[in-house]
């Protein structure tokens, strides 16, 4: 998502770095605690292989440069050095529901990684916030974020579902199964009565399981085969792909339930329908990473003037810089 931002900024400079946090946050994670966590190696060593890849230019940790502007899509945790630079937030996907924790880390003002992405928006360090439809724009008010710092511009990952129509995946006809990694971030999950569930939807149709890459794999087939020996069962490959071919879609927790959504498919989820097709992020052929790259523009282009952060005790935001950016 971060890469299509930057390909629609070609005038800009732009660096990247797989997300990060302050000192303690990083040796947490180097001692192996925050695996759960798009902190952990795995999550890390992924977003690297994906940047060498396709050749970008690494700053692990933003230190190498003084940069212009930040673009991030997480707020969890805005590392120190970061802070008084000029950030735009962009949505990633669904955001957890607003639970007994969101409710204690927001009016106790504790660390807002402590609630998962409930907190989302909350940090009060950006100046705008893309967010993926006009649903959202309005949860996030709800939620107590500003509406001048809200941008419909929809998001990279979710604004072109029609796209996934065209692939190689072999299946076709079947009932897809996405599983969360609920349990490896230390949620409850009922995952033997979701697979029941999941069998009497399915009424004997051919089954594929498609778990979450943060999964404990040998658990979760484990757990599969146990209900449904003859399923199908990937833990990599494309979602998307897999979604576009199946005839019914059921999920748990996540944000792939969109695509089904967008490509009109039977879909069940542990999310109530109507609220998630209110949220559902607009497709608009696969135009939002310039929406958000025009939202960038316009914040470089600002003159140097310190804004005021809306939240009471936290910084102003940066004055302006145009040297860089980073993503």
């Amino acid at each position: 998502m971060m890469h299509q931002i930057a390909q629609a900024l070609p005038e800009c400079d732009v660096w990247y770095t797989p997300y990060y946090g302050d000192p303690l946050i990083e040796k947490l994670a180097h001692h192996g605690w925050l695996e759960f966590s798009v902190l952990g190696g795995k999550h890390r060593a992924r977003a690297t292989a994906y940047l060498q890849h396709h050749g970008l230019r690494l700053d692990p940790g933003g230190v190498a440069h003084d940069y212009d502007l930040v673009v991030t899509c997480s707020d969890l945790i805005i590392p120190k050095n970061v802070r008084r630079r000029k950030i735009v937030l962009v949505q990633e996907g669904m955001t957890d529901p607003e639970n007994f924790m969101f409710h204690l880390v927001k009016h106790l003002r504790l660390p807002r990684y402590l609630a998962s992405t409930s907190t989302t928006g909350l940090s009060g360090l950006y100046e705008k916030f893309c967010v993926a439809s006009e649903g959202y724009r309005q949860l996030f008010i709800r939620k107590g974020v500003p509406p001048d710092r809200l941008v419909v511009t929809g998001i990279p990952n979710f604004d072109n579902a029609a796209q996934y129509r065209h692939n190689d995946f072999p299946h076709r006809h079947f009932v897809l199964v996405a599983t969360s990694d609920t349990r490896e971030t230390f949620k409850f999950d009922n995952r033997k009565r979701f697979l029941q569930r999941a069998c009497a939807i399915a009424a004997g149709r051919p089954m594929i399981f498609k778990l979450h890459p943060n999964e404990i794999f040998a658990r979760a087939a484990r757990e599969i085969r146990a209900c449904v020996p003859e399923a199908t069962i990937y833990q990599e490959g494309n979602v998307h792909h897999m979604i576009a071919n199946c005839d019914v879609l059921i999920t748990q927790y996540s944000s792939v339930v969109y695509t089904g959504l967008a490509l009109q498919k039977e879909v069940h989820s542990c999310f109530d329908l109507e609220q998630l097709r209110a949220l559902a992020p607009i497709q608009n052929g696969g135009t939002s990473a310039h929406n958000i790259a025009a939202v960038c523009r316009e914040l470089l282009s600002r003159p140097a003037v310190m804004v005021p952060s809306a939240w009471p005790g936290r910084p102003p935001l940066a004055p302006d810089r145009r040297k860089a950016f980073a993503a």
